[in-house]
């Protein structure tokens, strides 16, 4: 079953656009207070919610915040002048990701609640009239009951009832390569239920219980090929950094989890997909664990269509910090129309020395581009496929962390 999110609708109504319209400087110079006004505020009369759902380690990097003040205002930038880019991948990749989660439709009437309470407290009530919020409520609904109509799409194309995504699952092997990326396999440990078929690119969330008792959520890439009732997902260990806490869910996976151990995991989602029924060439741009969808699209096209031309572009610090390496140099050599280039900071036999530098390649006409990465990365490779005069209509980006949304889009 295909999703979609309708492009004709919504629209405000006049007087609620032009009060959008005039108070969206001002929504926009204070959103990031008012987001973290709500995330307190929410967290506050739902700690569940903060423990059990949200990602601990972005609201301490204030990385989820920015996300969701990014996403409010363009779709309301959206709603008062029309000849912006339609919101369609913005709410697509919103969708995915709370499908993946779980997340079912009376939740967004605890959004909604909390956040309009921190609009007033960090405006005033004095700024915020009866009119303007009634224009701002509008356009939170418009974009709720979009995405809540989008995910029950899914929903319904995944064959379960809204937010009934979860399954016990069984780790059958793990495997683990010189760049800190251990990639574990994965049966329904309920033989009866068995695990479905995916497309390529998309992924699952992993909960744990971590030792204070918080069950953490994280998203994880597959990168085995369908078929077999098995999905494979790989995950890189993460150390903390300046700003950055170390990954608890990664970090706890790393540690305790071996073959035999039983997992909660959630049927595949994500947006991001290759159509395996074209033969259009593809191009798959990676850095650092970027890599790990572009090697689930590769096996894909093992299986499936060996014969699609591919070209395959990564780049990393030095060959021993670079996920799934072996695997990925194993599948391009495959498939007899891939091409496999790689970039190190250090001088490598058979790699290019230094950052990603497209001039030094020919892509192949037409191809679709696929992007995957750190943010610094992506605005680096995008910038150059755009000077290369690629469309941006064919330049498909895939971001692990959530961000401003104007560094998701190509625009995506």
């Amino acid at each position: 079953m295909t999703t979609s999110v309708h492009r004709g609708a919504p629209e405000l109504s006049p007087v609620h656009a032009d009060t959008v319209r005039a108070t969206l400087p001002l929504i926009g110079a204070n959103i990031d207070r008012i987001t973290g006004a709500f995330y307190t505020r929410l967290f506050e009369h739902h700690p569940a919610l903060r423990r059990d759902l949200f990602n601990r380690g972005n609201q301490a990097q204030g990385s989820q915040q920015r996300a969701l003040a990014a996403s409010i205002a363009t779709f309301a930038g959206y709603l008062v002048d029309p000849d912006l880019p339609h919101p369609t991948a913005l709410l697509a990749r919103i969708g995915h990701k709370h499908a993946s989660l779980g997340i079912t439709a009376d939740q967004y009437q605890v959004v909604h609640d909390n956040l309009f309470a921190a609009i007033v407290e960090v405006l005033g009530a004095e700024v915020v009239t009866e009119p303007v919020a009634a224009a701002w409520d509008a356009v939170y609904w418009m974009m709720a009951d979009a995405l809540i109509d989008l995910e029950k799409q899914l929903y319904v194309a995944a064959g379960v009832e809204p937010g009934a995504v979860f399954r016990q699952v069984t780790v059958t092997g793990r495997t683990d390569d010189a760049a800190g990326t251990a990639v574990f396999t994965v049966a329904a440990t309920d033989a009866g239920r068995p695990l479905p078929e995916f497309l390529p690119g998309q992924y699952i969330s992993v909960g744990v219980r971590l030792a204070d008792g918080a069950r953490q959520l994280r998203q994880y890439s597959l990168v085995n090929a369908p078929g077999d009732g098995l999905l494979e997902f790989a995950v890189k260990r993460v150390p903390a950094a300046p700003g950055c806490p170390a990954g608890e869910v990664s970090n706890h996976l790393h540690d305790t989890v071996f073959a035999g151990a039983e997992l909660e995991i959630t049927l595949p989602f994500g947006d991001l997909t290759v159509d395996l029924d074209t033969d259009t060439p593809l191009v798959l741009i990676s850095a650092g664990i970027g890599s790990t969808p572009m090697v689930g699209v590769l096996e894909h096209l093992a299986a499936r269509t060996p014969d699609r031309p591919v070209q395959v572009l990564h780049a990393d610090a030095v060959p021993g910090a670079h996920p799934l390496r072996d695997r990925m140099r194993v599948l391009t050599g495959r498939l007899p129309n891939a091409s496999l280039d790689l970039w190190y900071a250090e001088p490598t036999p058979g790699a290019h020395t230094g950052r990603l530098d497209l001039t030094e390649i020919a892509l192949a006409p037409g191809a679709e581009v696929y992007l995957c990465g750190a943010t610094g990365f992506l605005d680096t490779a995008r910038a150059q496929l755009t000077a290369a005069g690629i469309p941006a209509a064919r330049i498909h980006v895939e971001q692990f962390t959530p961000t401003d949304w104007q560094a998701l889009t190509c625009p995506a």
